[in-house]
């Protein structure tokens, strides 16, 4: 029996499910963008991403660094200091990410204009 394209679409999107979760949520999606300019340490990272929690923060960059997307290094400093770098991994999602921003600037406006017609005519039925 042949597979259709949507059963191979389904198993693709089994396997892949995991990977995007891990890589394509909000937080780190902004974390290796920052990253990818230079090497940070935690308070840097916090600073440049408005409204990120300390412990939102603290999980993304343990969850970044076990995917192998970001190197943690300890810093020979009093006090101790961590400073966390993109991996080549990690910067391999640069392009991606980069189409991601471009679609972003380019089609928010079309987006923000959907969204305030889909809660005018919402409130409107009300």
């Amino acid at each position: 029996m042949e597979h259709c394209v949507e059963d191979e679409a389904l198993i693709d999107a089994q396997r892949t499910r995991p990977i995007l979760e891990h890589i394509a949520n909000k937080w780190s999606v902004l974390i290796l963008t920052v990253l990818c300019s230079r090497p940070s340490r935690f308070n840097q990272i916090m600073r440049r991403l408005d409204g990120i929690t300390h412990k939102a923060l603290a999980d993304a960059l343990k969850r970044l660094e076990r995917n192998g997307l970001v190197r943690r290094e300890v810093l020979p400093t009093t006090p101790v200091g961590v400073e966390y770098t993109i991996t080549p991994l990690g910067r391999s999602l640069q392009p991606p990410f980069a189409a991601l921003y471009d679609w972003a600037l380019t089609y928010g406006p079309q987006l923000e204009r959907a969204q305030a017609e889909y809660d005018s005519a919402r409130d409107n039925a009300r």
